[in-house]
């Protein structure tokens, strides 16, 4: 079975990207300097300048090549794109290294005084020992977050597990209540647990619902607690503003509107309000769901559900996602607020779909 993950890293990275192009100007910057440093006192300001500015030139040279032969690169199995990208890198230095020179003769800045031979070997060989560096870091900084997903995805399997028998022994103790007083309010229901357990076991290898998926599984859990709470249970729905087909992780609303049903209306005698409000605002939809604070609160409440949904959201939708919960006005309201996807404007993590 397959949780909805973020793809395996790319074997080589994005050299079309602003953090690899720094990358190279800093560490070609760093080494002009230390070249500049070590000639002691026969130290030229000028020459330090040009030096600084041949090495930007080499970084974008070396940055638009590998940036146009990345896709060619990435077809190459296990560990040779890097070498194929290690092995570009020096033509390209010695190339433009030849070509400094020439315009150094013509113009007769004297800047170079070693031979054309002499020049683009030392730069080749200096481009050689930090191009390996580099992408030695780069190839350590993909290990690294291909381990950070993995763990990721274990602490997500670990909460949505954690959340199923909590949900599964509610279900069934409705199911038994049912039974001997409505028997085809219990056949009902458990058609109902079906397509809500059906979401739940297969949610791995099927990867994100929808919206408006995610709201039939809520009317299915709401019907089975409308029978066994009877009037006690008012829902209030304002969800229509909302887009049906928003990538939704199955089962994220369910544990909240469990939550709100468990310590906002059962400890009422009278019972109360549930609401569930949902509208759009920009780059984002954000959900409200609202319960009845009791005036004790009730046993057995350890924030395990809520406490997962915003993990499980963090890691869906990345640092843009916020749930906020607590007392508002003799409430308790829960808050998500989830970016749309890229087509629509905002940056909600297509690689986690």
């Amino acid at each position: 079975m397959r949780l909805p993950v973020p793809d395996e890293p790319s074997p080589l990275p994005d050299f079309c990207s602003l953090p690899v192009l720094f990358t190279l100007l800093l560490t070609g910057a760093l080494a002009a300097t230390v070249v500049w440093l070590a000639a002691g006192d026969h130290r030229d300001v000028s020459g330090y300048s040009v030096g600084i500015l041949f090495v930007s030139w080499l970084a974008l040279a070396i940055v638009v090549v590998l940036c146009l032969l990345r896709p060619w690169l990435q077809r190459l199995p296990g560990h040779l794109p890097y070498l194929a990208a290690w092995l570009l890198v020096m033509p390209v230095v010695g190339v433009a290294s030849w070509v400094a020179h020439g315009l150094d003769g013509a113009l007769r800045m004297g800047l170079v005084g070693d031979g054309a031979a002499t020049f683009v070997r030392d730069n080749v060989l200096i481009a050689a020992l930090l191009g390996a560096a580099i992408l030695r870091y780069f190839y350590v900084a993909a290990q690294w977050r291909l381990r950070l997903a993995a763990v990721t995805r274990a602490q997500v399997e670990a909460l949505q597990a954690r959340i199923r028998p909590h949900f599964l022994f509610n279900s069934m103790n409705t199911v038994a209540a049912l039974i001997p007083l409505d028997p085809v309010a219990a056949e009902r229901t458990v058609e109902d647990l079906a397509e809500l357990f059906r979401a739940a076991l297969g949610q791995h290898e099927q990867g994100d619902g929808t919206l408006g998926e995610e709201l039939a599984l809520l009317d299915r859990y709401l019907a089975i607690e409308q029978l066994r709470l009877g009037e006690r249970l008012c829902v209030e729905r304002e969800l229509d503003a909302l887009p049906q087909d928003f990538p939704l992780p199955r089962l994220l609303l369910q544990p909240l509107v469990e939550n709100a049903v468990h310590h906002g209306i059962q400890p009422l005698r009278e019972g109360g309000v549930v609401s569930l409000r949902g509208v759009r605002e920009g780059d984002a939809i954000a959900i409200e769901i609202a319960n009845p604070l009791p005036p004790s609160p009730a046993r057995g409440g350890n924030g395990h559900g809520l406490d997962s949904v915003r993990r499980r959201v963090a890691f869906r939708y990345g640092p843009r996602a916020v749930v906020r919960a607590g007392p508002q006005g003799g409430r308790y309201v829960v808050s998500l607020r989830l970016p749309l996807p890229d087509k629509e404007g905002g940056d909600a993590r297509a690689d986690r779909r």
